[in-house]
């Protein structure tokens, strides 16, 4: 049947998840979906349904899935999206999603009764004028700030911080950030900058570097890291010794970990993608549409799986010196 954990032909195992529910999105981040961008967004009929993506869960929870996160875009401007958390909690599988914030205040406790786990936010700022020209539009710290609280509030927890680093932009935050989510008690996780789709106008001289964000933060405090947490956890853990916090740094571009990748992607309009970097993904919509068993999705998803190959971040230098620019799918339709 097909059924147990499944490896690629690098050996990597399938584990986690992660559900674009919408390419739409409030925000319009420089890092992913510019403000000056003409955008085609998949047409509603070509959207999964919410009992779709639970029948595509459902399939293939016995390849060894055991995390699922949701994405967007921006997943909460998705409507209703607790029904769908409602449909997925019925399996036995830990749930999270990350967001941007905005919308979090007023939908946490929803999606906390529906059966949602954790929530991941995106911060990049903690300056109202540099959070307004990252995400594209006039948005307030403080709204993103009441979002985390109420999470916190409803037991969405544990609430993690995403904080994408660009050299020039917010670089000279970082270790306020570390020292304002520290007082709060809660988990930072510094991005490096990423080439993630054609839009973003990445270049290497706008990444800083794992090794930089952690030597800023050396500055003042004392860590020691701690590795990940799992095999093909993202992030470098480190713990500050004065009280044990933690706080993490994702290096897909100077230290990249293709070699533990364990992540499936699904996305809003029904392709399955192996790699965050993907050219292209694998039509699964058409299966579910037309009536397939259960079994045979699941072997289609295994099928992937078990061809796949990818590891873009380990050959990123690589391209780049041989001036090669494979066109990858927007960030937003990916979902992260």
């Amino acid at each position: 049947m097909g059924t147990g954990s499944v490896k690629d032909l690098l050996g990597r195992e399938l584990r986690d998840l992660r559900i674009s529910v919408t390419d739409r999105c409030n925000f319009r981040c420089f890092f992913c979906m510019p403000a000056d961008g003409d955008y085609s967004f998949f047409p509603k009929e070509e959207i999964l349904t919410f009992e779709e993506i639970a029948r595509f869960v459902k399939a293939v929870l016995p390849l060894g899935i055991k995390k699922i996160r949701i994405t967007g875009g921006e997943p909460l401007v998705r409507k209703h999206l607790e029904n769908l958390i409602r449909l997925i909690s019925e399996f036995d599988v830990d749930i999270s999603l990350t967001t941007n914030g905005f919308l979090l205040k007023e939908k946490a406790k929803a999606l906390k009764e529906a059966g949602l786990k954790r929530v991941t936010v995106s911060l990049p700022s903690l300056r109202d004028d540099v959070l307004s020209r990252m995400v594209g539009r006039d948005v307030k710290v403080k709204t993103i700030l009441m979002g985390i609280e109420e999470a916190i509030k409803v037991g969405l927890v544990p609430v993690k911080v995403n904080v994408c680093v660009v050299k020039g932009v917010n670089d000279s935050e970082i270790l306020d950030i570390a020292k304002f989510f520290k007082g709060m008690g809660l988990t930072v996780r510094f991005i490096e900058f990423m080439d993630v789709g054609t839009l973003n106008g990445w270049s290497l001289d706008k990444v800083v570097s794992a090794k930089e964000i952690l030597s800023i933060i050396q500055k003042e405090f004392e860590v020691e890291p701690i590795g990940r947490g799992y095999r093909g956890e993202t992030a470098q853990r480190y713990r500050y010794k004065d009280d044990g916090l933690e706080f993490g740094i994702i290096a897909s571009v100077t230290e990249p970990f293709c070699g533990d990748c364990n992540r499936l992607r699904l996305t809003a309009d029904g392709k399955v993608l192996t790699c965050l970097f993907a050219q292209d993904g694998y039509d699964v919509k058409r299966l579910i549409r037309s009536g397939a068993s259960d079994e045979d999705i699941r072997e289609f998803v295994r099928s992937v799986w078990l061809s796949r190959k990818d590891r873009y971040s380990e050959e990123r230098l690589t391209l780049l010196k041989e001036g090669k620019s494979p066109r990858k799918i927007e960030m937003f339709k990916v979902g992260g």
